[in-house]
């Protein structure tokens, strides 16, 4: 077993692991004490969180949580540089505060979670996942990613314990649609199916659209079923790194209507250019995320 230690404190803005995992951007992720999406904002504490990678295909377990001043993680590898892709640890918090708003609810949302962190999650299951999030609360969307798990992907041992891996693409196509539906996925079972189809057959692969143009490449992820242009950005911000995606979901349009009227244009393209400029350009998805946490949790900016 692999073991290592990050100092929070030399974290450019350092970290809050609960919110990071635990705000509605990340369903691979789970408690080990069984938890997750299941406690208050702030209650985490230092519960051991893990997920599942894989290396030269292999399925890994990566386990963290975060205590007395830093991220201790466990695997069967060296997954420290993984772990700081995962969870965003090298990028510059304050200096991505800087180019948000100066608006009260922006200033409280960053202040009630500092230190969350854009995760970074592999493309394939982030595809999934959020085809399953329509219309969905996040704690169904999670439940549904680990019955996957259970049912359709590798037991991974590690440490004594046996853990479940995203499957992968083949293995995901040779569900039936009963099966999935069995899960619980309703309508989003055979989107889910063919989606996996697609990527197991190399029609194509939702990693594909890394490095195009940001709106080339939503664009690109809507070619999937069941992926429209929210869920496309969803895979942009919490999977291939376009930190200036902002998926105007139910709580960000609320968020536009009582706080940035000005930029609803009629349509998700002109929305969602207007939306990104004003939260701050290339790191509007931060700013994104954390009033989607903030609001999500109750919170409200002053006026």
């Amino acid at each position: 077993m692999e073991r290592g230690r990050i100092d929070v404190g030399a974290l450019s803005g350092g970290i809050d692991l609960q919110a990071t995992v635990e705000s509605g951007q990340s369903y691979l992720w789970d408690r080990e004490d069984g938890e997750m999406y299941e406690r208050t904002a702030a209650s985490g504490g230092d519960a051991w969180y893990w997920t599942t990678v894989r290396v030269d295909g292999d399925p890994h377990v990566i386990r963290v949580r975060q205590t007395d001043g830093a991220l201790v993680w466990e695997s069967s590898f060296d997954a420290e540089s993984r772990l700081r892709t995962l969870l965003g640890l090298d990028d510059d918090l304050p200096a991505i505060r800087e180019t948000s708003p100066p608006d009260a609810v922006v200033d409280d949302a960053y202040d009630a979670y500092w230190g969350m962190r854009i995760v970074r999650d592999p493309s394939f299951p982030t595809l999934i996942s959020f085809i399953c999030s329509a219309q969905m609360r996040v704690g169904r969307i999670h439940g549904m990613q680990q019955a996957i798990r259970r049912e359709f992907g590798e037991a991974v041992t590690f440490d004594g314990r046996t853990y479940d891996a995203f499957p992968t693409p083949a293995a995901l196509a040779g569900a039936s649609e009963t099966d999935l539906r069995d899960l619980n996925l309703g309508y989003r079972a055979p989107y889910v199916k063919r989606s996996a189809e697609m990527v197991a057959e190399g029609e194509a692969d939702p990693g594909d659209a890394a490095g195009l143009p940001y709106e080339d490449a939503r664009e690109e992820l809507t070619e999937f079923v069941g992926v429209g242009e929210k869920v496309a950005d969803c895979i942009l911000l919490f999977s291939l790194g376009y930190l200036e995606a902002v998926p105007l979901d139910t709580w960000i349009r609320q968020t536009i209507e009582e706080y940035y009227p000005e930029c609803e244009r009629g349509n998700y393209t002109d929305t969602s250019r207007a939306i990104r400029e004003t939260l701050g350009g290339e790191y509007a998805g931060y700013t994104q995320t954390y009033l989607f946490h903030f609001l999500r949790n109750g919170g409200k900016g002053e006026e």
